[in-house]
């Protein structure tokens, strides 16, 4: 093996190193220093995002400002290649692309946010935890290499049940508990999946080729994506969500909203229709199929859920499913679909989470029949609660709207009726989003308000603001310039699907 390095490559190892000192330096401060602690885990974390930003003003001049043109297959704008454990053909492959950069740039503002949040609410080993979380994310979105994937995608476990179990809520132990069996179930599919790639073809670097025959990528695939469906999480293999969003404080909420799930759907694309592209054609009907179930039943539950966290916990589902409808579709465009879906559900859905927590918290309960009332006591914080309902019911204009609209886009362009029929389906469940989304608003902010919102602070404090004011402007900018997200993602997304690999 021989060592490659872009010029600029030190910036992937120090997105991983920053969080991971900042989480050892927070974990060594003092007891006595808690809040100290918090301040500068919020430092750590803003230098990561920080970094994360200078990714396109440094990378080579022949991709340029978010743009791959005339390069073909998959080309990462910075590269790390470097021997890892040579006796074992391992290397720590780094890298970043079109269709990962804004899910890297996602997790370091969340982060940022997240660590914010906890100054005036927290814990030190909350933070440090935020950061661990981090370097797992993060490291899960930059590997190259399907051993270092799998590596950065367990890092998160246990951050990730310390988190809900130590900070959540009465129930917190047993919603960690299944969140750890679920995951773990996962866990062991990935790696018998990629211990079967890596054993047979020799390699595991994500940008290359894997000469699988049709039976084992037809496996391959199928280990992949229940692994990943699990992770998302996806229907039928949901059922730790909800447990563990109701559970979860509310920066626990957000980040596993906003990043962790994304981790799965990432996978799916990345490593899935990756690597075993006929399998994927093979398993795409069945996909579609399972999308539309999803986008369905997430609304119909959404519609009779009366627990506030809940409800936002299940629409993850239906939205989840549409990223999923255009993955199967297995188009350039359906994709795309998936990749500003990802990124329109943890702007969006990381902001219903902090504005939900925060109404749980002033009121000291999530009951939807105790919480009528909100813009008699709080009317920015109804207002925004409202704001962030219609982007995520799809509002033309606003984030969200996009992925759903280029899922059932794809799923017709497809032409044949089958496609055509999962199309219709999911803009029937698009509009049922609406509904409970309008239900959710109708109980939350409208009529006589209740003992628990009369009695709860109605101003929104600095540190709120700070904490939500990216996210709302983001749906917003993303709404109005969805190119942000989706230039460059074209050539390496045909790469993927198997028409340009070098």
């Amino acid at each position: 093996m021989t060592l490659t390095t872009d010029s600029w490559s030190f910036l992937l190892v120090a997105m991983l190193a920053v969080p991971a000192a900042g989480a050892a330096v927070v974990a060594l401060l003092p007891a006595a220093r808690d809040r100290q602690a918090r301040i500068v885990a919020t430092v750590f974390a803003a230098v990561t995002f920080l970094l994360t930003l200078a990714v396109p003003v440094v990378v080579p001049d022949e991709f340029g400002w978010f743009s791959v043109d005339g390069v073909p297959g998959l080309v990462p704008w910075l590269n790390l290649d470097v021997p890892w454990v040579p006796a074992l053909g391992l290397e720590f492959h780094l890298g970043v692309d079109a269709i990962s950069y804004p899910l890297v740039v996602l997790t370091g503002l969340l982060t940022l946010l997240c660590c914010a949040y906890t100054i005036k609410t927290g814990a030190r080993a909350l933070a440090a935890l935020l950061l661990v979380l981090e370097v797992g994310v993060l490291g899960t979105f930059l590997a190259l290499d399907l051993i270092l994937f799998f590596i950065f995608f367990e890092v998160v476990l246990l951050p990730m049940y310390a988190v809900i179990a130590g900070w959540g809520g009465p129930d917190r132990r047993r919603a960690a508990r299944k969140f750890v069996l679920y995951t773990l179930a996962g866990s062991v599919l990935l790696l018998i999946g990629v211990v079967t790639v890596v054993s047979q073809t020799g390699t595991g670097d994500l940008t290359g080729t894997f000469p699988l025959s049709r039976n084992t990528q037809w496996l391959v695939f199928a280990l992949f994506a229940v692994a990943f469906a699990i992770k998302a999480p996806l229907w039928p293999l949901h059922t730790w969500l909800p447990d563990a969003h109701t559970e979860a404080p509310t920066v626990g909420s957000v980040i596993l909203a906003g990043v962790l799930l994304k981790m799965g759907t990432y996978g799916l694309i990345r490593v899935g229709v990756g690597v075993a592209p006929d399998g994927a054609a093979w398993a795409a009907p069945v996909l579609a199929v399972l999308a539309v179930v999803a986008i369905l039943a997430g609304s119909l539950i959404c519609l009779r859920q009366r627990e506030l966290k809940r409800l936002i916990a299940y629409s993850s589902v239906g939205h989840m499913g549409f990223v999923l409808l255009g993955i199967a579709t297995l188009t350039v465009t359906g994709i795309q679909a998936a990749l500003i879906g990802n990124v329109a559900h943890g702007l969006i859905t990381g902001l219903l989470f902090f504005l939900v927590g925060t109404i749980k918290d002033r009121t000291g309960t999530g009951t939807l029949d105790q919480l009528s009332g909100l813009r008699e006591r709080s009317p920015r914080l109804a207002g925004l609660l409202g704001f962030a309902a219609i982007a995520s019911l799809g509002l033309p204009g606003l984030a969200g709207f996009w992925g759903e609209a280029f899922a059932v886009v794809a799923a017709v362009q497809r032409g044949h009726p089958f496609w055509v029929a999962c199309g219709v389906v999911a803009a029937v469940g698009g509009a049922l989003t609406a509904a409970y989304f309008l239900r959710l608003l109708r109980r939350v902010t409208h009529g006589p308000a209740t003992p628990a919102v009369r009695s709860s602070r109605s101003a929104i404090s600095a540190g709120e603001w700070v904490a939500w004011a990216p996210l709302v402007l983001l749906t917003l900018v993303v709404g109005v310039a969805p190119a942000l997200i989706l230039s460059g993602t074209d050539l390496p997304i045909v790469s993927l699907l198997g028409g340009g690999r070098p």
